[in-house]
């Protein structure tokens, strides 16, 4: 499914950053959104800039600008929104750069030539978006890391937690890690777990497929593997409550086992972020 399709991609690049993506690879995301050999018709994100703090802070100006080029360099279009400040009657001073709006309004405009729609953020305020999207006929998928909205996930055809796409999210104190192979650090769930017995398999996506729904590891044409997983290798914070709980996002290191042909096992699992605290 999907061959051919005109994709279109939407990026709430602040409400990604602010619910842990913030380092999130633009080059990686437009793997995925290709994944099933789509043309990429519109690679769209929404960007916050401080104009005030750009004056004063050279470093914040050039780190923001240079961040903005890599992104560009990737085929992305991005719509710069000022950062705003609003002060209360307390005195309390909030900052905000608001592209949901000019996000939805992109979406809707440009529906009439893309048969795919990726968003990438957690906001519920997209469900409308993504109900009118889908009466125009086009499929949506969904990328989001924390507090993504519940009604929003139902809403779209695909939810995929962003921490699980293969190096979407880079593994900052590893970094050259080489995802899925023997000796690296990846991120995924808990499949089946036997509290008697002390044991059980965590699931991980080994690389960017179109076969993502072929969720089975023992089809050979699925891009997921199983690995083995022993309680001792469990962080304290790992309980069973949370392994049962597949929203729950583990982050592990994988090694050859030394007793099954061909298999992995996971050492030093531990949660992912804090993802569900």
């Amino acid at each position: 499914m999907g061959q051919g399709l005109r994709v279109g991609v939407f990026v709430d690049a602040e409400n990604v950053r602010y619910n842990g993506g913030y380092q999130m690879r633009y080059d990686v995301l437009r793997r995925f959104a290709a994944r099933e050999g789509g043309t990429l018709q519109r690679l769209n994100t929404y960007q916050a800039f401080d104009v005030d703090r750009a004056k004063e802070d050279m470093e914040y100006n050039k780190k923001s600008r240079t961040y903005q080029q890599m992104v560009r360099d990737f085929g992305w279009k991005i719509t710069v929104k000022p950062v705003r400040r609003y002060t209360d009657e307390a005195g309390n001073v909030t900052t905000k750069a608001n592209a949901d709006l000019d996000m939805a309004v992109d979406a809707m405009l440009q529906v009439g030539k893309l048969e795919q729609v990726l968003l990438v953020t957690g906001d519920g305020d997209f469900v409308q978006v993504v109900t009118a999207l889908q009466n125009k006929g086009c499929r949506v998928e969904l990328i989001g890391f924390r507090n993504v909205s519940r009604q929003l996930q139902q809403e779209v055809d695909t939810f995929y937690s962003g921490f699980l796409i293969p190096d979407l999210l880079p593994v900052a104190y590893e970094p050259r890690n080489e995802w899925g192979t023997s000796g690296s650090c990846v991120r995924g769930v808990c499949t089946k777990w036997f509290a008697d017995k002390g044991y059980g398999f965590l699931r991980f996506i080994k690389e960017i497929s179109p076969n993502l729904w072929i969720t089975d590891a023992r089809d050979e044409t699925s891009p997921y593997i199983s690995v083995f997983c022993h309680a001792n290798e469990l962080a304290d914070e790992v309980t069973e409550d949370l392994l049962m709980n597949r929203e729950t996002i583990l982050e592990f290191y994988v090694r050859e086992s030394e007793q099954k042909d061909n298999g992995l096992v996971a050492n030093n699992v531990r949660l992912a972020f804090n993802v569900n605290r």
